[in-house]
This record gives C-alpha cells, sequence and structure tokens, in this order.
C-alpha cells in the first residue's frame, strides 16, 4: 500500500487534471483517446492518472498510449514497453527514423526541436487516425504553458500560451492537455514516488542553451523569489481582461468602444495572502 504522503500528491493531481478536463470539455463519452508517451515524467503521469480516471469516471472513453521511437542513437524503450504490458494499457510503439531528416536538414549549432516536434506531430496525427482515436492526449503542464507565453511574448510578439485544447490545421485531429493545471515540482514528484522507468530526455545531445530552458530559469528565479508566483500566472491566464489590452481585432471581437478604470488600484504588496487562482481586486490596469 502506498504511503499517505503519496496517496495525497495522486489525489490532488488527479483533482488538477479532472478541473481542467471539466472546464475545458476535455473528454465526453465515447472518446477514444490518444496518450503520447515521450518517456518522460510526464506522459508517465498523464497515462497514469488518465487510466485511474477511466476506471472511476461515469463518461466511457478508451486509451491507446503510443509512443515513438525516433532513432536516436543509443534508444531503448524497452523500460517503457514493459511498464505498458505490465500496467494494462493498449499500446502501440512506431519505430520512425526521424533523427537522422533532422540532423541532415539542421546544421551544426542550431536547435534540433522545432523541426523534430513538427515531424512527430505529423506522425502522430497519422496514428489517431488509424487507430480511430478522435483525440490525442499530451503531457503539458503548467509551467510548459507559462514558458510558452513568455517565449511569445519575449521573442514573437504575440500574447499567447499553450491552449488545453485545439483542432489540428486539416481538423481532423483534437489534441488535449488535461495537466494544464498541474505544476511540474509535483509532475517530478510523482514520478518519484511511482518509480516511473524514464527514458533518457538527451539522447539527440545536449542544447542547454536553447531560449526555453532561459526563460525555465527566469521562470524559476521569480518562483524562488516570490513563491506561489507560478500558479498567480496561471490564474492570469484564466482572468483575461480584454479591454486593458491593445489589440484592436479583440476589442471590435468583444464589443467594446472604451476601456473603464477601475475605481481601485491593485496594490501587490496588499494582496501578498492571496490564493494562488483568485484574480487580483480590479485587475491592473
Amino acid at each position: 500500500m502506498a504511503p499517505s504522503r503519496e496517496s495525497k500528491l495522486l489525489r490532488r493531481l488527479a483533482a488538477h487534471l479532472g478541473r481542467a478536463i471539466d472546464d475545458f470539455a476535455l473528454i465526453e463519452p465515447g472518446d477514444r483517446i490518444l496518450v503520447a508517451m515521450s518517456g518522460g515524467k510526464d506522459s508517465y503521469a498523464l497515462a497514469h492518472l488518465l487510466q485511474r480516471l477511466q476506471r472511476r469516471s461515469p463518461k466511457w472513453f478508451t486509451l491507446v498510449a503510443v509512443h515513438l521511437d525516433q532513432g536516436h542513437p543509443g534508444y531503448d524503450g524497452t523500460p517503457l514497453e514493459a511498464w505498458l504490458a505490465e500496467n494494462g494499457f493498449e499500446h502501440r510503439i512506431l519505430h520512425r527514423d526521424t533523427y537522422s531528416v533532422v540532423v541532415e536538414k539542421i546544421e551544426a549549432g542550431k536547435t534540433y526541436c522545432s523541426l523534430c516536434s513538427r515531424l512527430r506531430r505529423g506522425i502522430l496525427y497519422s496514428a489517431a487516425q488509424e487507430l480511430g482515436c478522435n483525440k490525442i492526449a499530451l503531457g503539458h503542464h503548467r509551467d510548459d504553458s507559462l514558458e510558452t507565453l513568455f517565449l511569445n511574448l519575449i521573442f514573437t510578439g504575440q500574447l499567447k500560451a499553450m491552449p488545453p485544447k485545439l483542432v489540428s490545421d486539416d481538423g481532423k485531429n483534437v489534441v488535449i492537455r488535461p495537466l494544464m493545471y498541474c505544476a511540474e515540482e509535483e509532475l517530478r514528484a510523482f514520478a518519484d514516488e511511482q518509480r516511473f522507468p524514464i527514458l533518457p530526455c538527451n539522447l539527440c545531445g545536449s542544447q542547454d542553451n536553447l531560449m526555453r530552458q532561459e526563460v525555465k530559469r527566469l521562470l524559476g528565479g521569480l518562483e524562488a523569489r516570490f513563491p506561489g508566483s507560478q500558479n498567480i500566472m496561471l490564474s492570469a491566464l484564466r482572468n483575461v481582461r480584454a479591454s486593458h489590452l491593445l489589440d484592436t481585432a479583440l476589442w471590435k471581437q468583444a464589443g467594446l468602444a472604451v476601456a473603464r478604470d477601475p475605481l481601485e488600484r491593485w496594490d501587490p504588496d496588499e494582496r501578498a495572502g492571496a490564493r494562488p487562482l483568485d484574480p487580483p481586486a480590479g485587475g491592473v490596469p
């Protein structure tokens, strides 16, 4: 029997997952969901929590775990495949040598991630169609979404994060992210508790200079200085004030003619004890 501490962590993560599913209608009766398994802590946690929900939920849905062997040197997916079998998952292991394609196309010193992710995404989309899946579940979490927000804000001039639910460009696949309210720190602790057989994530070589890593360090520094800041940022994504942004198309969509200035200004010192999902009183004009 698992220790009570592990049980509390499991229940907390399951509650976050359930809340995201309810908030965004991520899972509906009759869904057949492809669970993308990278072999990292997040995908293991996603599979574990979805299987737990499947056994308890009145919403009937099915899962099929899919792992992609991309041909990285030194790759060994045996531990992951054994875990899936031992835990009763319907699963598929796909073998596609995208690594050679990426190495050929990307010049030395450049990052592989963008092309690699596009190739992987295309393979998963095709697999979903072949397996009769109407949704693809990915293991992105709160920290991933905040990092994407900052990357877009700093480098692309767009105010957007990582959505919990989206439709692919071809309209044939719906991607869901049930872990969107889960913190990476808790997922890491959960992986340790469950002793998931993690596959190494550096098979393509060390790329510590990635902009995402820089943003991760930035957010980590803010969290260390202002504990709870990442949960408050997550709340900000759930409490958008269209009238206080500069997007004219958004103003037209919301039917705005003028922004209303709140009577009270927000003092962050007075809100130091706010709960993580509480919005600032009156917003920040």
